[in-house]
């Protein structure tokens, strides 16, 4: 539990030696270069699931829009063999996609939209309340006030600005498209999401599935962002999470008055815990080189592919 309040020792040691500009830095070292970082995010690809009534995800090799002199000819891909770099183009057939985060203003236009988030979202504790042997013997369960009750009599309160995630596994599914957004699947239920908001002033909530519950009118999401309140959807691995004690770092993509975006969501674990991998064991730079190259698959993404 210490640990979890490193945002709050953050603070706390800032103000502890004013005039210090380096104190972040030293919380840094003594804590987040140690840690254990654990990616809760899919990679997106043409093969992912898709909410119902969207087309799929196209990739493929870039196209030049002119023709350029002993390079390429108007209308030509890009690739390896021929110009030395991989460029790729994707077409996404709506924002509301993969791993992603929901603003207000995919369900009302006077809320923020993804451009209009404020850069205080970029790191919480994190919550992650397990559900799982629920949902393994109800695949529609969702999460109730019993929950939340359990979590904090283990746990203490909810911290205030915290990102709450539900774990149910479901995220096991992934690769199985169709199973994937056919219910019956995990949810959390409107009572649980107005509670968290409402009395224990959480930033917002996650859950592995793409859609909040099963309800035809989409009453927890519909409520949730109505009330300027946003959402995390189709985010993994939280089995490898701590309940308590860890942050999350968030991150995502800013489109113009976004209605929805792709996001990149890594929780931060202490650094006793079993899961993840530290900044020792991949420090990025330099990144690995690979024994087996790039090519493109038959759905136009790029891949390491032995043949």
């Amino acid at each position: 539990m210490a640990w979890a309040m490193t945002l709050g020792l953050v603070a706390t040691t800032a103000r502890a030696v004013a005039g210090d500009d380096l104190a972040l830095w030293r919380v840094y070292d003594s804590t987040f270069a140690s840690a254990r970082y654990i990616d809760l995010t899919h990679a997106f690809s043409p093969r992912q699931p898709m909410g119902i009534g969207f087309d799929p995800i196209k990739v493929g090799a870039a196209q030049s829009a002119v023709s350029i002199p002993g390079i390429i000819a108007k209308g030509d891909a890009f690739s390896y063999e021929k110009q030395g770099v991989g460029i790729t183009a994707y077409t996404l057939p709506t924002d509301q996609i993969g791993t992603q985060l929901d603003p207000p203003a995919h369900w009302t236009a006077a809320g923020a939209t993804i451009s209009e988030l404020p850069a205080t979202y970029a790191v919480r504790p994190l919550v992650v309340i397990n559900i799982a042997p629920k949902v393994a013997k109800d695949a529609g369960y969702e999460a109730t006030r019993a929950d939340i009750d359990a979590w904090e009599r283990e746990h203490g309160r909810i911290p205030k600005g915290s990102v709450v995630m539900f774990r149910s596994d479901w995220s096991k599914h992934w690769n199985e498209p169709q199973r994937f957004t056919q219910k019956p699947f995990p949810g959390v239920s409107l009572p649980v999401l107005q509670f968290l908001h409402l009395e224990r002033a959480i930033l917002f909530h996650g859950h592995e599935p793409l859609d909040t519950d099963m309800s035809d009118d989409f009453k927890g999401e519909s409520w949730l962002l109505r009330h300027h309140y946003t959402q995390a959807e189709g985010v993994m691995n939280l089995d490898q999470v701590p309940e308590a004690g860890a942050l999350i770092l968030i991150g995502y993509a800013k489109p113009e008055g976004g209605t929805g975006g792709l996001a990149r969501y890594i929780a931060v674990a202490p650094a006793s815990w079993p899961h993840g991998v530290t900044i020792e064991q991949a420090p990025g730079a330099p990144l690995p080189e690979y024994s087996v190259p790039l090519r493109r698959d038959s759905d136009g993404v790029l891949r390491r592919l032995s043949r």
